[in-house]
């Protein structure tokens, strides 16, 4: 880890004093984590580069900054500048609208930033499709790289750590940056599977760039392909027929279910899979307000099972 340098350490002590005028010694050292030596020291450094810090003795003393003081502009890292719009893209999915007023703000929050740290804020903003999410937040340098990727649709080669933590490296064609559920995840198209695949942004852990191009399909709805592939493709399958219509379930299912098919007029079957069994049959299934019979896979069918023999001892004899 490379050392905090002294200038660093001085700008921080000059936010903590705007922050908190009237700071001890004692409680700037704390703060910064350095001895109070070294936070007198910082407080100096301030000092020689002309801002006024001031020394107020007694029991309500401490240091504060001199009336008139005009502190330098906000400045942000591509780090923190990128952080602050997934954050915002996390919590309202209209931030992407300079007609929202959060979007304004951001709008100018990005405006105001360097030019190379702003291009990537501005690209993410306009690529990423955000719905409110409250958690499993990826680095934003790796999101920043993907969208980028996605803007100028540029193949790219990335590295993923499995859920079981192995590794691998693949090239694919990113389509979309997409948040949902909860998550944020890579739409793309896949070359060494030669299929749409998705990825959780969290598990990438490297992003390389490429030299060929692609072309995003024409009329792409990054959400409903994102739904549609994360109900395939997992360990287990699922087959559950619900005893009702159609048209009664969709309103009830989760896109992430599977895929719903009509057998008769008061039937229908939901077919997916799911990485998760327990999960599906406790969180899920037993919410749906159906009667259903779980066809496969056998791992669903031992969730289920042991879901309802844990219902049935909750109520004892």
């Amino acid at each position: 880890m490379s050392e905090i340098s002294p200038t660093a350490r001085a700008l921080r002590t000059l936010e903590i004093l705007q922050a908190r005028p009237g700071c001890t010694a004692d409680q700037l050292a704390e703060r910064l984590g350095v001895t109070d030596r070294a936070a007198r020291r910082y407080v100096a450094i301030l000092r020689e580069a002309g801002i006024p810090v001031e020394s107020v003795r007694g029991p309500y003393g401490g240091y504060r900054l001199g009336r008139g003081v005009r502190l330098p502009p906000l400045v942000f890292s591509a780090a923190e500048a990128l952080g602050l719009v997934m954050a915002v893209l996390d919590g309202r999915h209209a931030a992407a609208d300079n007609e929202d007023p959060v979007g304004s703000g951001l709008g100018k929050i990005i405006r105001a930033l360097p030019v190379h740290v702003g291009r990537q804020a501005a690209t993410m903003r306009e690529h990423a499709r955000a719905v409110p999410a409250p958690w499993a937040k990826p680095d934003p340098e790796v999101t920043s790289a993907l969208v980028e990727a996605v803007g100028e649709q540029r193949q790219v080669r990335i590295g993923y750590r499995s859920a079981a933590g192995n590794s691998h490296t693949f090239e694919v064609d990113p389509w979309s940056v997409v948040v949902r559920y909860g998550r944020w995840y890579l739409l793309c198209f896949a070359h060494h599977a030669d299929a749409v695949r998705t990825y959780r942004i969290d598990r990438v852990t490297s992003v390389g760039k490429g030299t060929r191009t692609f072309e995003t399909p024409e009329g792409l709805d990054p959400v409903a392909v994102l739904e549609e592939n994360l109900a395939s493709g997992w360990d287990h399958d699922t087959r559950v027929v619900f005893h009702a219509p159609a048209s009664e379930v969709v309103p009830w299912l989760r896109p992430t279910m599977g895929r719903i098919e009509p057998l008769d007029e008061s039937r229908c079957v939901v077919v997916g899979s799911t990485n998760n069994p327990t999960m599906y049959a406790g969180e899920w299934l037993a919410g749906m307000p159906f009667d259903f019979t779980v066809e496969g896979g056998p791992e669903l069918r031992a969730a289920v099972a042991a879901v309802a023999a844990k219902l049935a001892r909750a109520v004892g004899e």
